[in-house]
């Protein structure tokens, strides 16, 4: 695993602007609901509070230097909101040592410290001298902070009367109208009304030009690999994976992928409820192959697909027809092949036996598919046995030479330029 000083963004010349050294934090729960505050007072003073413990950062070491946009993924509960607070002064370590030179600017919940029976414009005050600065300050700033947050004639409005967009937008506009020398940004990119994100991304964008060192927190992973130079995986509240934003994104992805593709192969042996047919033949093992014959659920746009049917005929039949069907999630059928169709005769069929159905380019783009597969006569009037989307395969589309993303469907062709008059440059 790459460290800090071995990566190429960094200069060995800069000295880092946050450093956290083994940090930890360490919280206690009560192991049972108390109901009260004077019951708790109580049992706290008889012995009686047992408490459980976990931590929820642990072994936390990071270099972040001026300028550089510093991504923090990972899963709901990881720990990220936590780092953030403490590199935010607002949460103080259990354990290790934390050094952040400069003005900080945390966007960890926006309208957090508000007086919601205060109007818009006494907020602004009030959060102002919350950040650190003084009546005077505020007032040179309030016609930029109002103008910004774009609430008119509700500036003199209780608070109350806000609708959350707007309260975020007051929010942000009073901590970023200032640049900051570091700014901490919790998941606010996706707070309120499409005209907000466009406007508070556009403002962290300008603060990164003028050199803001910017900690981001977010699900957006597209927006991670755009912005920031390197970022870290948290999981459990330790660093799983640190590096360049685009080796760590992966490494994050890899693992959603490896659940996800255990969790579908777990769906494929579980009872089937949509399913019918009279078992004369049954379908008794559905599996997705790779190009080397291994099964897995989770394929790149492009790639080798094989789908295999094991069967056990209960009794002879003559000409069976197997066939399958693919579902997009949202319901839409897309093809269905079957033997029939592609001119196969299987003849009789007696005892066990299995049917491979390949396809060398997979053209379908990103997404959940449901797989439907099936048995039946010749003359399609008797069903054997009918899997009813009761299998399932996901498509994803990254790091792959096929771009395109709109659609369910790549026709895998390509693009060709002609102009008749152009000159032939020899």
């Amino acid at each position: 695993m790459p460290t800090v000083s071995d990566l190429p963004t960094v200069q060995s010349s800069t000295l880092p602007i946050i450093v956290l050294n083994d940090v930890g934090v360490r919280y206690r729960l009560p192991s049972e609901k108390i109901p009260t505050l004077k019951e708790y007072v109580i049992r706290t003073l008889r012995g009686q509070i047992r408490q459980q413990t976990f931590w929820a950062l642990q072994n936390i070491n990071i270099e972040v230097y001026p300028g550089e946009v510093f991504g923090i993924i990972g899963p709901n509960g990881a720990g990220k909101s936590t780092l953030l607070k403490v590199v935010s002064r607002v949460l103080r370590p259990t354990k290790g040592r934390v050094r952040v030179v400069g003005k900080v600017a945390p966007l960890l919940e926006l309208g957090a410290g508000f007086d919601f029976e205060l109007t818009g414009r006494e907020n602004i005050f009030l959060n102002g001298a919350i950040l650190g600065f003084s009546k005077r300050e505020m007032e040179k700033r309030i016609d930029r902070i109002v103008e910004f947050a774009g609430l008119g004639d509700f500036i003199d409005a209780p608070l109350r009367t806000y609708s959350s967009g707007m309260v975020a937008r007051l929010g942000f506009a009073v901590a970023t109208d200032e640049r900051p020398e570091i700014l901490i940004v919790d998941e606010i990119l996706s707070v309120g009304d499409t005209e907000f994100q466009t406007r508070s991304f556009e403002r962290i964008q300008s603060f990164q030009a003028q050199g803001t060192t910017i900690l981001l927190v977010t699900h957006d992973i597209a927006r991670v690999e755009t912005m920031c130079q390197r970022a870290i995986f948290l999981s459990h509240g330790q660093i799983v994976a640190t590096g360049s934003a685009a080796q760590v994104v992966d490494r994050y992805l890899g693992r959603i992928r490896q659940r996800e593709e255990a969790r579908l192969a777990e769906a494929q042996t579980a009872e089937q409820p949509w399913r019918w047919g009279n078992r004369k033949i049954e379908i008794t093992k559905v599996e997705f192959l790779d190009e080397f014959g291994q099964p897995k659920n989770i394929f790149q746009t492009g790639d080798y697909f094989a789908l295999r049917m094991e069967y056990e005929a209960h009794v002879p039949i003559d000409s069976p027809v197997f066939g399958m069907a693919i579902h997009h999630n949202d319901g839409t059928h897309i093809t269905g092949p079957n033997t029939q169709f592609a001119g196969l005769d299987l003849g009789r069929v007696e005892g066990k036996g299995w049917v491979l159905y390949e396809v060398d380019r997979l053209p379908l783009l990103e997404g959940l598919y449901r797989v439907s597969v099936a048995v039946h006569n010749w003359q399609d009037n008797e069903m054997f046995d009918y899997h009813d989307r009761n299998h399932a395969i996901r498509v994803i589309n990254r790091n792959n030479k096929i771009r395109e993303k709109y659609g369910m469907i790549t026709l895998l062709g390509g693009w060709k330029h002609f102009q008749p008059n152009e000159e032939v440059v020899k």
